[in-house]
């Protein structure tokens, strides 16, 4: 089992001093959640709560994701650096394409790619970014960063956004380009995982909930004769502290990353260290 870990959006000393910790006991990874703005009032349904409401008020400082993952880069040397979740239709997808690249070379090939189509509709709107299509221009942007990160001649042809007659540089140090991890947990979240995700970034709120979410996964990836495997990754969010019997479960149903803490509470050094010695060091 690999464990990743959040990085919040706090000061720089102490994402500095969280990180380096997180990378000291162990964590494989650290993952940032984003958004560029928040609405104060929404109708927006947010899917990971049951009132459907975002837990956190209007005036949290959400960083640049990009930033702060070259931040963290800088002060570190093994952890890898994840997106969870990096909103992609939102922005444009040739500057999304740059950044990774960049980020990949910068970090010596430690980038996640953790990627959706969003949920926000205000968010959008406030951007000046479509959300009615936003699912399919989601997957022509990643069919065009991926010719971007892999060919010479980078050459695109879709219905939201086509390229030709370019070069784009720096290509990304991972090979072919840094796995893409799709989030999220509806029927269609799925189902864009399976069609061209490298992993699935799925948030669960009980054990049962998560044994439904991974059939459903299996389910998809039989129907669609998918071959390739799908590297899981689970943020398990029942309320209370990630037991041992919890991860030994999880890795039973071939989830094979489990993620510490929450995205806007992440875990301090402190608490770094004693997940590391109560549940890393006994699975």
């Amino acid at each position: 089992m690999k464990f990743g870990t959040f990085i919040t959006n706090l000061r720089p000393e102490r994402i500095a001093a969280n990180i380096r910790k997180a990378e000291e006991v162990g964590f494989e990874s650290a993952w940032i959640g984003e958004h560029l703005i928040l609405p104060v009032s929404y109708t927006s349904k947010y899917p990971y709560s049951p009132d459907g409401r975002f837990p956190a008020p209007a005036d949290v400082p959400f960083h640049d994701p990009m930033l702060a993952l070259a931040f963290a880069a800088a002060v570190t040397s093994k952890i890898r650096l994840a997106t969870g979740i990096y909103v992609v239709p939102i922005r444009n997808a040739i500057t999304t394409a740059k950044s990774v690249a960049s980020l990949d070379v910068l970090s010596n090939g430690r980038v996640i790619f953790g990627i959706g189509i969003g949920w926000f509709a205000e968010e959008f709107e406030a951007a000046g970014a479509s959300f009615k299509d936003r699912a399919l221009r989601t997957r022509e942007y990643i069919e065009l960063m991926k010719a971007l990160w892999t060919k010479e001649d980078p050459d695109y042809e879709g219905k939201t956004i086509s390229l030709k007659g370019v070069r784009f540089n720096p290509k990304p140090v991972q090979k072919p380009h840094p796995p893409i991890v799709v989030g999220g947990t509806s029927e269609l979240a799925i189902k864009r995982t399976v069609r061209y995700g490298d992993g699935w970034y799925a948030v669960a709120r009980s054990m049962d909930e998560t044994r439904k979410l991974i059939s459903q996964l299996r389910e998809q990836q039989q129907a669609a004769n998918r071959k390739r495997p799908i590297e899981i990754t689970l943020s398990l969010r029942t309320g209370h502290t990630l037991t041992v019997d919890e991860v030994k479960e999880l890795a039973d149903l071939g989830v094979e990353r489990v993620l510490a803490g929450l995205p806007l509470r992440a875990l301090n050094e402190e608490d770094l260290a004693r997940f590391h010695d109560e549940i890393m060091a006994k699975v």
